[in-house]
C-alpha cells in the first residue's frame, strides 16, 4: 500500500509517494515555477530496479490544474504509475486553517467548504490547495484524503502574541488574529532540531527560519510555538519573494487615495508584486544574487533589507524566549544560500553565536551544524521534509480513525 503527499505551494507542487508498511519514500516529482513561462519538472524514482531520473525545462505550466495533469501524463507514459491500483490515502498540506481546525483531518464536504471560506486569508495557496484536493478526488473517488493544517502549528499561540490591538469584536465575531504558517515546517524542523541535539524538545528553546520563497521565523519554548512572524495572513513578517512583509498599516488607504488603486490592485501588489520582485525585479534569491553580483544596487538593497529584518526578529524572539538553544535554517534559501546564512550570523555575535567559515560552506544534503564548537547557542542547517511531516498526519489520522 502506498501513500501520496501533495504539497502545493504558491508557485509549485511537491508530489511524493511513500510505501505504507517500511514508511520509505518510493518516488518524488516536482513542479515548480507554476504560472510562468519558464516552469520546470523534476522526478526521481527510487524503485528497486526503476531509479529513473528526469529533468524538464522552458515548459509552461499555467496553474497548479495544469501541474498535476503533467505530472500524471508523465508518469503514465514512463509506466511509473502503478502505485495507484494501492494507494491507502492522499495527505494534503492545507495552509489556512483557520480556527477552525487545530489538527490534521479527513477531507470531507464540511473541510472543502471551510478551506473555500479562508482563501481570502491566503489567497496564494488556499485556492491551489483546493485545486489538488479536488482534481485527485476526481481521479481517485474512493481515496482517503487528509489535509494537514500549517496553521494547526500555531493554535498555542499565546493571547499577548496571536491577538492585534483592534476592537474585540473583530475577534471574537470575524475571527481576526494572528494565525502562522509554515506550520508543518517548523513542526517538522522543531522535532528534526531536538533530535540533532539528543536533547529533549521539551526542554530547549528553538528559533527556526524556514527560509524560501515565502520565508517566516517561529520561537519555540519546550516544544510550543510562542510566536511567529507570520500573522492573519502570509502576507506579515519577513520580506520574501514576492511578498512585501511587514508594512505600515496606512500603506493601502495611501495608495487607495493618491494612485486610486482598488482593493484588489493592492492586494495583487503587496502579495505578488514586492519583496525582492518589487525591489529589483525578480523573486528567486539565485537571481538576485547575481544582479548583485554585478554590481546592481537595487539588488543588495533587498539582500541587506531581507538579513536585517531577520535579524530584527531573531532579536525579538531571543528576548521572548529568554536565551536560546539553537537556531535553525531550512527551506530552499535557508539551506543552500551560505552567503545569507553568514550574512544574518554575522550580526548575531552579541548573543553568543559565532559561525565557522568552512562548514557554513558545505554543500551537503543532511542536517549538520555551522557554529564553531565555542558558540554558546547551536546553528543548525536541517533539509525541509514537509512531505515527511505531512505522511506521518497522514499515519496518525488514519490509525487514530481506524480508516
Amino acid at each position: 500500500m502506498f501513500v501520496l503527499v501533495i504539497n502545493s505551494g504558491s508557485s509549485s507542487i511537491k508530489f511524493h509517494v511513500f510505501e505504507l508498511e517500511t514508511e520509505t519514500l518510493c518516488s518524488t516529482c516536482t513542479v515548480e515555477r507554476i504560472g510562468q513561462t519558464n516552469s520546470f519538472f523534476n522526478c526521481h524514482n527510487f524503485l528497486p530496479g526503476n531509479t529513473q531520473k528526469d529533468y524538464l525545462d522552458n515548459l509552461s505550466i499555467i496553474d497548479h490544474k495544469a501541474g498535476l495533469e503533467f505530472i500524471f501524463n508523465y508518469l503514465k507514459s514512463n509506466n511509473l504509475d502503478k502505485w495507484l491500483i494501492a494507494l491507502h490515502a492522499i495527505g494534503h498540506r492545507v495552509v489556512h486553517g483557520g480556527a477552525t481546525f487545530d489538527k490534521s483531518r479527513i477531507i470531507d464536504d464540511n473541510v472543502i467548504i471551510e478551506i473555500e471560506k479562508l482563501v481570502p486569508l491566503a489567497p496564494l495557496h488556499n485556492s491551489a490547495n483546493l485545486t489538488c484536493i479536488k482534481f485527485m478526488h476526481q481521479l481517485c473517488p474512493n481515496t482517503l484524503q487528509v489535509a494537514a493544517f500549517d496553521t494547526a502549528f500555531f493554535q498555542a499561540l499565546p493571547a499577548h502574541a496571536n491577538r492585534y490591538a483592534i476592537p474585540e469584536d473583530l475577534y471574537t465575531k470575524h475571527h481576526v488574529r494572528r494565525y502562522g504558517f509554515h506550520g508543518t515546517s517548523h513542526n517538522f524542523i522543531t522535532k528534526q532540531t531536538a533530535q540533532y541535539l539528543q536533547r529533549p524538545l521539551t526542554e530547549l528553546k528553538l528559533i527556526s527560519l524556514h527560509l524560501g520563497n515565502g520565508a517566516s521565523v517561529a520561537a519555540i519554548h519546550n516544544g510550543i510555538c510562542i510566536d511567529t512572524s507570520m500573522g492573519f495572513t502570509p502576507l506579515e513578517g519577513l520580506m520574501m519573494g514576492t511578498r512585501s512583509g511587514d508594512i505600515d498599516p496606512s500603506i493601502p488607504f495611501y495608495l487607495a487615495k493618491t494612485l486610486k488603486m482598488n482593493l484588489d490592485e493592492i492586494e495583487t501588489l503587496l502579495n505578488k508584486e514586492s519583496g525582492f520582485k518589487g525591489l529589483c525585479g525578480v523573486s528567486d534569491m539565485r537571481e538576485v544574487h547575481k544582479l548583485a553580483e554585478s554590481g546592481n544596487n537595487q539588488a543588495q538593497l533587498a539582500i541587506d533589507m531581507y538579513c536585517y529584518r531577520i535579524c530584527k526578529y531573531i532579536g525579538a524572539y531571543y528576548i521572548a524566549l529568554g536565551g536560546l538553544d539553537a537556531l535553525t535554517f531550512t527551506a530552499g534559501v535557508g539551506e543552500n544560500d551560505s552567503e545569507i546564512r553568514q550574512l544574518i550570523c554575522n550580526n548575531l555575535s552579541v548573543i553568543g553565536i559565532t559561525i565557522d567559515k568552512q562548514r557554513n560552506n558545505n554543500d551537503i544534503c543532511v542536517s549538520y551544524h555551522i557554529n564553531k564548537e565555542n558558540s554558546k547557542i547551536s546553528v543548525l542547517v536541517i533539509p525541509a521534509d514537509e512531505e515527511l511531516e505531512i505522511f506521518r498526519q497522514v499515519l496518525s489520522v488514519t490509525r487514530e480513525t481506524g480508516v
